[in-house]
């Protein structure tokens, strides 16, 4: 594959097809997990390598997986990378783990990973879907760092632990509950749309 095609495939990830903003996927932990900053990077952080790390595989084997198993054979190779994440995030991040709770096993069956291994991992060769996978990522870990980071400077009157608008100021604490995900996530779909038309 070109250079032209594997940089295609990597920015496609970053504004075109951007999971939760363009393709609308993956949004439950999208809406569940982004508080704050912190927890919206961790997700993307960790969603990112199980999807990077599946792609590799998926399309390495994607010759060998019987057609009538192959979705059996994506969720064993996700869940492997998912108990990578699982463990390394207990061993060495462990309260960023107890924030994200039951969302990190539950990347098993996140669609933004299934879909990947299924629509393009399975068809093309390990180059083409680490830029894949590597665009996708990033671009859903940004997509939950601005949406959590704004939850969190509205909602908390905070940003990474340390206050940004001084003692005086009156946290919006509608943003932190899961009407104010809905609502955040809406608006920003909204300027996604009207940036994308232009």
């Amino acid at each position: 594959m070109s250079e032209t095609s594997l940089v295609r495939e990597f920015t496609k990830g970053l504004w075109s097809d951007i999971p939760p903003f363009r393709l609308v996927l993956g949004l439950c932990p999208t809406l569940a997990v982004t508080k704050s900053f912190e927890t919206g990077i961790g997700m993307g952080f960790a969603l990112t390598f199980v999807l990077v790390c599946s792609n590799i595989l998926v399309s390495a084997l994607r010759n060998l997986i019987p057609n009538k198993v192959r979705i059996a054979c994506f969720i064993v190779i996700i869940a492997t990378f998912v108990v990578v994440v699982e463990l390394t995030m207990q061993a060495f991040v462990y309260p960023l783990f107890l924030k994200l709770g039951i969302f990190i096993p539950l990347i098993v069956v996140n669609c933004i990973v299934l879909g990947r291994a299924e629509a393009f991992a399975s068809k093309n060769g390990i180059g083409a879907s680490i830029a894949d996978g590597l665009g996708m990522g990033i671009g859903y870990t940004i997509s939950l760092s601005v949406l959590g980071s704004i939850r969190e400077i509205f909602g908390a009157g905070t940003w990474l632990g340390k206050s940004v608008f001084g003692a005086s100021f009156q946290p919006f604490t509608f943003m932190v509950e899961a009407p104010g995900a809905f609502v955040c996530l809406g608006l920003l779909l909204c300027i996604m749309n009207l940036a994308g038309k232009k």
